[in-house]
């Protein structure tokens, strides 16, 4: 696997990505304040602000924990709890790297609202694929695929710097670095059926993102720059 590290790619439309920085110390602030309370809080944070697919469904009985925020609403709230500072660390650093380009190219406001649709879309994938589970789904992962798929719409030929098996840093175009990040997700996805991650949140926030940006990037902004 890969780690990114920076993109070759200035903003042009925006000076600063205020919003991308928001929500990764959004992201952060979250994990630190759940990982300061006793190991029990931590998982009955999950059960209440997670995605649990059977009560999403439909009338569910609630679990202890459960119903602070109703189930709609965790399609949002999910994507800002962690299961490791691991977990947050990867997500973050690859919004890092190229979330500030798509906010730069759909602006402010509508990259909260790319973020956020992300997010939830991912969340619907992973309940379209595990309606019975009972199991709280967690991570941003979703809607920072939904960033990468994106991005590798936008600027395929975008040159990036990786760490390729964490050691080996590399100067790679976003279509083979991004490129084989996507095709390693759908694989999984249909390989993987055992795994903790939800491989299908990953595909959902892939395929919402690249249909998103089609018409919420601002005027002007090509496809495969």
């Amino acid at each position: 696997m890969f780690v990114p590290l920076h993109d070759d790619n200035a903003l042009e439309q925006i000076p600063r990505p205020y919003v991308n920085w928001a929500l990764v110390a959004l992201s952060v602030a979250v994990h630190a304040l759940v990982a300061l309370v006793p190991s029990g809080d931590v998982g009955a944070a999950s059960a209440a602000l997670g995605i649990v697919p059977s009560a999403v469904q439909g009338p569910e009985p609630l679990q202890a924990g459960q119903g602070i925020v109703p189930p709609a609403g965790t399609l949002v709230t999910y994507a800002f709890l962690h299961g490791s500072w691991m977990h947050l660390l990867g997500n973050m650093l690859f919004l890092w790297v190229f979330g500030d380009n798509i906010e730069d190219a759909v602006g402010h406001g509508r990259y909260l609202l790319f973020f956020v649709l992300c997010a939830a879309g991912a969340g619907l994938f992973h309940v379209a694929m595990h309606p019975g589970s009972g199991t709280p789904l967690i991570g941003a992962s979703g809607a920072v695929a939904g960033v990468v798929g994106a991005y590798l719409l936008l600027h395929p030929r975008v040159k990036v710097w990786v760490l390729v098996l964490k050691r080996l840093p590399m100067r790679l175009t976003a279509a083979w670095v991004l490129g084989f990040w996507v095709l390693l997700q759908l694989c999984s996805a249909f390989i993987d059926t055992g795994n903790r991650i939800s491989w299908w949140a990953h595909v959902g926030g892939i395929v919402v993102g690249m249909v998103l940006i089609v018409f919420m990037r601002r005027r002007g902004v090509p496809l495969l720059d």
